[in-house]
């Protein structure tokens, strides 16, 4: 299904990308900064395609993740704060070392993203990642002249699946409703669409958390951002 499908044949004027499993791969810095940390704490490494099934909320929740060695884990006790706040930092300096080391942009990417350029479309990326690491990433792929806006998991005080950064970057790019679509690779990219109101088009190859994405409820689904041109 084309984007133009989406708008009564009128191509988007705002696109908003997530960027983790569905612009970029990045699950094997991903992991090996997981893992790197958890062997600094004593624990044995968790893997990456343990990791693959961890990503799309955010460092945080991955790093609980980790520690947990699971998708659902329970809040931490009190006395498992500061192990916690140590892993974090860890994850974080590992992550800086290694970002972009041995991502990839996924096939179809950067053809799409080219055409919208081509057509006027300015674009957004929204993710749930720190924002300090979303531009070096960005230009580590040869991708970030693409992008108008970064709007990073901290930037604002909620994060996806909260629809406030969807909307924050729609407005910022003087988009609308009736205008703007959100491309992602999980729940989270589709609730928040949803809640915000704008459709929503949902890549099968992310990391939906092993999951998936044909159920989520998404506008269109497809194999690679090459369908919607």
């Amino acid at each position: 299904m084309s984007l133009t499908g989406l708008f009564n044949a009128r191509w988007p004027g705002v696109a908003l990308f997530d960027l983790d499993g569905t612009l970029v791969d990045s699950a094997p810095d991903l992991a090996a900064a997981v893992d790197r940390t958890l062997e600094q704490i004593g624990r044995k490494p968790a893997g990456i395609e343990q990791v693959r099934q961890w990503v799309g909320h955010g460092s945080p929740i991955l790093m609980r993740r980790a520690l947990a060695g699971k998708v659902d884990w329970e809040p931490a006790k009190p006395s498992d704060d500061a192990l916690f706040e140590s892993a974090l930092k860890l994850l974080y300096e590992n992550y800086r070392q290694l970002n972009g080391r041995h991502s990839t942009v996924y096939s179809g990417v950067e053809t799409c993203l080219e055409l919208l350029s081509e057509r006027g479309c300015s674009m957004a990326v929204v993710t749930n990642k720190p924002e300090q690491f979303v531009a070096p990433l960005l230009e580590q792929m040869g991708i970030e002249h693409h992008f108008q806006l970064i709007v990073g998991g901290d930037t604002l005080s909620t994060k996806k699946p909260e629809p406030a950064p969807l909307l924050h970057a729609m407005e910022a790019l003087r988009g609308s409703r009736g205008t703007t679509v959100m491309v992602g690779d999980s729940a989270a990219d589709v609730n928040a669409a949803r809640a915000a109101g704008i459709p929503c088009v949902a890549v099968t190859y992310g990391y939906n958390f092993g999951h998936s994405v044909k159920s989520l409820g998404a506008d269109a689904v497809v194999d690679s951002l090459s369908e919607l041109l």
